[in-house]
């Protein structure tokens, strides 16, 4: 009998679920970090909510662990990479809690706009400071969505209802599913410039992180309110507590924090900032779903195999996987690649497959490859609801396979159609198993792409190379590989560096301003 220990308070109806569907359940969450490496050899599931950690010396001590569940969207208390590693399934609950967290935005939007929590203080305290708490009406008002995915387009359709006019910024929002939703599709400076409200409510990537800077809340009205529900790091603490104390913004509401448990903070006493303790999902509703749903997903996967969002495994049959992995391999890579070139609105996706990889069941592989594309503006994305993603965002999606002789015996091309234009990139298989990237944007080149990659786009000039080894060379970088390819003599190339270390935005910066760089891109893989 497969056997689940659940470390953090989850519905006493989810050990029901468990238990219905033969799985043994341990309730314990009162573990310390030490006491949980000790225990958890014994069990092939671990079910947690956010409090319990999971880190890799914890992973590297479960010896029998098959699948991590989070009764929840976030996982950033668990360490994903070192789960995949040692091949365990992490899975979460994407849509158990949309709607509580949309709510709590809401509410905290309210209190903000009536400075609630402050008159209340003041009234019990015995005080009548009628005009002191003079507010403002949302009717009528802007108001801002920074991510308008799962919880963003309620937040939408409860502001809407209160007769707001909604903006919304979100790169993979497609035109249509705006029209659907009601908002105003718009770039992050006009929203910027334009919401009387922001609320955030997209996830913590290279790509959001410090998303509101000093730079961003001076391009806001003066008097803008921010409530930030989504993931601490979103928002420059330290910026924004000097935009409250000039009076750019008028005031904040925070759910989230950087560290958490949040016990002092600089925003902590702030007479404008009001502050709940990461409450977005607290409703008795939605603990109720995300518990039951994880240990449905949980149970199933135990006993039968079955396979619902998880975040590192393809849904795929024994047979298979071990035909299909280093297939695996290069379409994640191809997709991330994309994923991370693109910086506008995505519209459309067309995935090609040719000579071998076009006679393979190419559908999870096409999951696979989106998913990747997704995941650096969407971390609850996965190969399971990835269909789901597309279709709410109205992203069409093109799959064609060719069996049409040409210089490679398989090869997959991801080409994603933004509102900026087309771009393509293309891999194959070196000896059946080892990916190669071959081609991006019609530009042949072989790569083999590593952790740390520098993307440079040039014109081909005498000169660039030794001035780019040159930068590199004098911030200590070391160059692990380096692959060039070019349109013609003197036209258009590509340089694609495997580097050492990652490189700061200062390094970037000096890359950026060599002669006859067009443009130069830090990616991660």
């Amino acid at each position: 009998m497969a056997k689940v220990l659940i470390a953090d308070e989850l519905s006493p109806r989810a050990v029901a679920v468990f238990k219905e569907r033969g799985v043994e359940t341990v309730v314990n969450t009162k573990l310390t970090p030490d006491e949980l490496k000790t225990i958890i050899g014994g069990f092939d599931g671990l079910a947690v909510r956010s409090a319990t950690k999971v880190t890799r010396p914890v992973i590297d001590a479960a010896k029998r662990l098959r699948v991590i569940g989070r009764a929840g969207i976030g996982v950033d208390n668990i360490d994903v990479p070192a789960a995949t590693q040692r091949g365990i399934v992490v899975m979460n609950t994407p849509y158990g809690n949309s709607i509580t967290t949309a709510e709590h935005a809401i509410a905290l939007m309210l209190a903000l706009a009536r400075q609630l929590p402050a008159a209340d203080r003041s009234t019990q305290a015995g005080k009548w400071e009628k005009s002191k708490f003079m507010g403002v009406e949302l009717t009528g008002k802007t108001l801002g969505i920074v991510g308008c995915g799962n919880v963003g387009s309620v937040v939408a359709d409860r502001a809407i209802g209160l007769k707001m006019k909604v903006v919304a910024y979100d790169p993979f929002l497609s035109p249509e599913r705006a029209v659907m939703l009601g908002v105003e599709k718009v770039e992050l400076d006009e929203l910027l410039a334009r919401a009387d409200f922001i609320t955030l409510h997209t996830p913590l990537t290279d790509a959001t992180r410090n998303i509101i800077d000093a730079k961003a809340l001076a391009k806001t009205r003066k008097g803008v309110r921010l409530i930030n529900c989504a993931r601490g790091g979103l928002v420059v603490e330290a910026d924004l507590k000097t935009a409250l104390d000039s009076g750019q913004v008028a005031g904040a509401a925070i759910d989230v924090f950087p560290v958490e448990p949040a016990k002092e903070n600089m925003l902590f006493g702030h007479p404008n900032v009001v502050a709940t303790p990461h409450l977005g999902a607290s409703t008795t509703e939605a603990q109720e779903n995300v518990a039951l749903q994880i240990a449905e997903q949980m149970a199933d996967y135990l006993v039968s195999g079955a396979v619902t969002n998880a975040l590192n495994m393809p849904s795929l049959s024994a047979e298979e996987a071990a035909r299909l992995k280093p297939y695996i391999k290069l379409v994640e890579q191809l997709g991330s690649f994309a994923g991370q070139m693109t910086d506008a609105g995505l519209k459309g996706v067309a995935i090609e497959y040719e000579g071998h990889a076009s006679e393979l069941n190419v559908k999870p592989l096409t999951a696979i490859a989106l998913a990747a594309l997704l995941a650096p503006q969407l971390d609850s994305v996965n190969m399971v609801n990835v269909p789901v993603v597309c279709k709410e965002r109205g992203i069409t999606v093109a799959e064609t396979r060719s069996t049409e002789p040409s210089d490679f015996q398989t090869l997959i091309r991801v080409t994603v159609q933004g509102t900026n234009g087309a771009r393509s990139v293309a891999g194959t298989l070196f000896g059946g198993s080892r990916p190669r990237i071959v081609d991006v944007e019609g530009i042949a080149l072989e790569a083999e792409l590593g952790p740390h990659m520098l993307f440079v786009r040039n014109h081909d000039k005498p000169g660039f190379i030794g001035n780019l080894g040159r930068t590199l060379g004098e911030a200590a970088i070391n160059i692990a590989t380096l692959h060039l390819g070019r349109s013609a003599p003197g036209k258009d190339a590509i340089c694609l560096i495997q580097v050492d270390q990652p490189l700061d935005d200062s390094l970037l910066a000096k890359v950026r301003a060599i002669a006859n760089v067009v443009q130069a891109k830090q990616l991660h893989f």
